[in-house]
């Protein structure tokens, strides 16, 4: 790692950050509307994005600086395991096509701008409404934080902020100024800035993962060799655990845990605020349909960005945080000026997610917390004024988070987040195919995967970790190492159909469901489509 700064590469990066600062502040004035003052504009711009916008804007929301780091540093500590990321992310895209474009119809049918709100308008329950509004909150957090732990990684393979002695105010500036932009940008233009701002952000990344994988096989040998280091290293015993480091190809004894993981991500990833926010901002039907269809053109990219993790292996990379392997293997491969496109792309991959990300958070809070309990009778302008502060408020406790606690620690919340995330899946997916679940079963299968999910999740120990340090163990009656998310997934479906099956049977009162069967497949040009806030008459049941 460079002992002082690189002053070409840190240029270009500087360049490409104030380039996309630029348009972050004048997004605001792109497709502006005669009336600013509403979650549909500020939160979703406008619900008027078309098919190359909304998949610009889905993929810099779901491939982020997480993604560009930590697939391929998984890769370099623990071999094949870490390309679980490549068939979750094929698994996914069939699976949203059954379902996105009928959340997408109901939303606009209602003005939903949260997945909370749809779940209480289909169940009314306000309860439910607000375990799902809660659980997105703290899924997002961690995941805002690892955006910002992906900028400072870029930073400290520049040399940016000083060595370990210096101030810790000096050291972490650098940080604070992309966040403060960041933060300004966002207030600003609300969700226009990520998605003009992705176009810049996945045309760097394409750029460099292109130049990346022909160029570096060039150096290092090619593939060929490139493997035979990788194998050989990962064969290593690792004195802390007495195991090897990994493997090229994964065990016979890792096949269960690689399997659920890749399957418990795919069934998570869209369940997350940010994602529907995504989605819920394009304008038809048919571009949510258009874009489950050419997606999967990240995965290919995914693919051979996993493949960096290899390179970093064979070209003798050697750090202590992982996170850092890949931008220390563009320091060390690229020529300095290419060096700063590529931690532009990452520092950029960081920006557009984090803003996104934010947005959503803050407009579950304001919507199914704010308006629901504090203020139901809240105006469009106060709503989106309170949405612009809160998501001020979740970037300082993400910041807050990566300034104060160890950066591997990110990592392992951010699983943590996925766990509880998917919790939210039969409430949301299923409620948009049938209204047979009862709230109040919901509601307990939610809460007994959330309590399983975060103590299985706390015994996870790890070489550096005594709580928390994984997201895998032993699935109860099978004895194989799986995923803990899908197995606190089961555990809330069979509650969930059960006790459903008791409260039906009992004839326990349900709540009002404001929707209609027509009301999911209808597209933006058909008659009472609506983009208004949603009725509270089934939300007070």
């Amino acid at each position: 790692m460079n002992d002082g700064v690189n002053g070409v590469a840190l240029a270009v990066f500087v360049f490409f950050f104030l380039a996309v600062t630029v348009m972050g502040f004048l997004a605001s004035r792109w497709r502006r509307a005669a009336n600013e003052n509403s979650l549909d504009e500020w939160g979703l711009g406008g619900r008027s994005f078309g098919t190359w916008v909304t998949w610009f804007l889905l993929g810099g929301d779901l491939y982020t600086a997480y993604t560009f780091v930590a697939v391929p540093a998984a890769i370099y500590a623990a071999g094949a395991a870490g390309f679980f990321a490549v068939p979750y992310t094929i698994l996914v895209y069939p699976l949203i096509f059954t379902f996105l474009p009928r959340l997408w119809s109901v939303s606009h049918r209602h003005g939903y701008v949260t997945t909370s709100d749809f779940v209480r308008g289909r169940f009314g329950s306000k309860g439910l409404s607000l375990a799902v509004a809660v659980t997105g909150i703290l899924a997002t957090m961690p995941y805002i934080a690892l955006q910002l732990v992906g900028i400072q990684a870029v930073l400290d393979v520049m040399g940016v902020g000083g060595g370990e002695n210096t101030h810790w105010f000096v050291k972490d500036l650098p940080l604070l100024i992309a966040f403060g932009v960041l933060a300004a940008y966002t207030y600003s233009s609300g969700l226009r800035a990520p998605a003009l701002i992705a176009f810049v952000k996945d045309t760097l990344i394409y750029l460099v993962i292109a130049v990346a994988i022909i160029y570096i096989p060039i150096k290092l040998g090619g593939f060929d060799a490139i493997f035979a280091k990788a194998g050989d290293a990962l064969s290593q015993t690792n004195p802390k655990t007495d195991k090897p480091f990994g493997a090229l190809v994964p065990g016979e004894m890792g096949q269960w845990g690689y399997a659920t993981l890749a399957l418990g991500s795919a069934l998570a990833l869209f369940m997350y605020p940010h994602s529907i926010t995504a989605t819920l901002s394009s304008r038809s039907r048919d571009v949510i349909r258009r874009n489950t269809t050419i997606l999967p053109l990240y995965s290919l990219m995914l693919g051979l960005l996993a493949l960096l993790g290899f390179m970093a292996i064979a070209a003798g990379v050697k750090v202590t945080n992982g996170q850092l392997a890949i931008p220390q293997l563009f320091e060390n491969m690229f020529p300095d000026w290419f060096a700063g496109v590529a931690f532009a792309a990452i520092g950029i991959g960081a920006l557009v997610p984090a803003a996104i990300m934010s947005i959503a958070a803050a407009n579950l809070f304001t919507r199914n917390i704010y308006k629901d309990f504090l203020k139901p009778d809240a105006t469009p302008e106060q709503e989106t004024k309170v949405s612009k502060l809160v998501s001020l408020l979740v970037k300082v406790g993400a910041l807050a988070f990566v300034l104060t606690m160890d950066k591997t620690v990110a990592i392992n919340f951010q699983l943590l987040g996925g766990i509880w995330i998917l919790q939210t899946f039969p409430a949301l997916v299923g409620g948009l195919f049938t209204r047979w679940f009862h709230r109040w079963a919901l509601l307990a299968g939610w809460a007994v995967g959330m309590i399983y999910g975060t103590a299985a999740a706390y015994g996870v120990a790890s070489p550096t970790q005594k709580h928390f340090g994984g997201s895998s163990t032993e699935i109860p009656g099978i004895g194989e190492i799986g995923y803990i998310g899908l197995t606190a997934f089961v555990l809330n479906v069979l509650v969930t159909v059960v006790l459903t099956f008791v409260l039906r049977a009992t004839n326990a009162p349900d709540g009002v469901d404001e929707t209609s069967p027509e009301d999911y497949t209808a597209d933006a040009g058909d008659p009472g489509v609506e983009t208004e806030a949603p009725k509270l008459t089934a939300a007070t049941h």
